[in-house]
């Protein structure tokens, strides 16, 4: 069986105002039911579990009321790091295969989906990424210098891994080179196996990208 924990912990500070970016409206739905809609979508058998702000449970049961969002999920509350959060998804999760998506990416590519759960029956760690498109450079203090991008790769979600892997992982000690699924699997010596992502897989931070997500949303709209 596979497990999605989509992690929607956070409160999102930098898209401004005093909703969670996950429950902005993204044409008239939240973010976040876009993103489970999605998954649900692409494996209607699998296990959702969403990771919330402890204060904002009531609101999240609401908003699935109002929206009438009927897809199966079970709901954790977040902890203090993205890491906790996990943590506590995982003593949920009962996937041979998990994966952990942002809540605020409602357009990962089905495609991409498809080859995360073929190929981590091979790699046990999968995770997709997309080129640098854009010219990078290394500042340390007052100097800086240009990087070759070709060297760099950006990181997606969703993160794919084998469960009892993945859970092996969550029994470490949280550090702060922790910055996502795949550093926490790689910290215990597995290595990580890339596929490519798709662009329109963008993560909603700020309110350009609600304003893109629009853009996007209609142009997928019109392509059906």
């Amino acid at each position: 069986m596979l497990t999605f924990i989509i992690t929607a912990g956070g409160i999102g500070k930098r898209m401004g105002g005093a909703t969670p970016k996950q429950f902005l409206l993204l044409d008239g739905k939240p973010v976040l039911i876009h993103t489970i809609e999605r998954i649900h979508h692409f494996d209607p058998s699998a296990e959702l579990i969403v990771t919330l702000p402890v204060d904002y449970l009531k609101d999240w049961q609401e908003l699935c009321e109002k929206h009438a969002c009927e897809i199966q999920h079970t709901v954790v509350s977040g902890g203090e790091e993205r890491f906790d959060s996990i943590k506590n998804a995982l003593d949920k999760a009962s996937g041979d295969w998990i994966a952990v998506h942002d809540g605020v990416r409602p357009f990962v590519g089905k495609n991409v989906l498809s080859e995360l759960v073929k190929e981590v029956k091979t790699h046990r760690a999968v995770i997709p990424v997309v080129p640098v498109k854009e010219s990078l450079r290394l500042v340390e203090g007052t100097h800086s210098a240009a990087v070759p991008r070709s060297q760099y790769q950006i990181v997606q979600t969703p993160q794919i891994f084998e469960g009892k892997l993945l859970k092996k992982a969550y029994e470490q000690k949280y550090t702060h080179s922790f910055t996502d699924d795949a550093s926490v699997v790689e910290s215990i010596g597995t290595r990580i196996h890339l596929i490519s992502g798709n662009d329109e897989n963008i993560k909603l931070t700020n309110p350009v990208d609600l304003k893109l997500a629009e853009i996007l949303l209609q142009s997928l709209k019109n392509s059906h």
